[in-house]
């Protein structure tokens, strides 16, 4: 059976660092464009960063989180990586990945309804 499992999450301090994982298992990550999503308490779930499944590695990252996180991809190990530095008390939500439904694209999307694959999500707790 095809589904993401996302792992990494967990209680940090304030400016700590935290690596999240989404890994597959049922088929490949590789030629689909991955994105990494987060949901507070009370919000919506928001974009925090994409990366596309061709060679071009075309990542994308929401304005609050440039320059703190990065979105990789390993494709021997069919997984993909958010590392987080800098973490703020207003990154605290639990974090999902995605794999968006078109295989083969030189880009990645915020589109919400482009990705049908979801993780079960991840807690992501900084404390001030």
């Amino acid at each position: 059976q095809l589904q993401l499992v996302e792992s990494g999450g967990g209680t940090v301090q304030s400016g700590g660092s935290l690596r999240l994982t989404c890994a597959v298992s049922g088929s490949t990550l590789n030629s689909h464009a991955i994105a990494w999503f987060r949901q507070a308490p009370g919000k919506e779930r928001e974009a925090v960063s994409c990366i596309s499944g061709s060679s071009s590695r075309m990542t994308n990252y929401a304005d609050s989180v440039k320059g703190r996180f990065t979105i990789s991809r390993d494709n021997a190990k069919n997984t993909v990586y958010l590392q987080m530095n800098s973490l703020k008390a207003e990154d605290t939500a639990v974090y999902y990945c995605a794999r968006d439904w078109r295989p083969f694209l030189g880009l990645c999307t915020f589109d919400k309804g482009q990705y049908v694959l979801w993780g079960q999500g991840t807690q992501v707790t900084v404390s001030s």
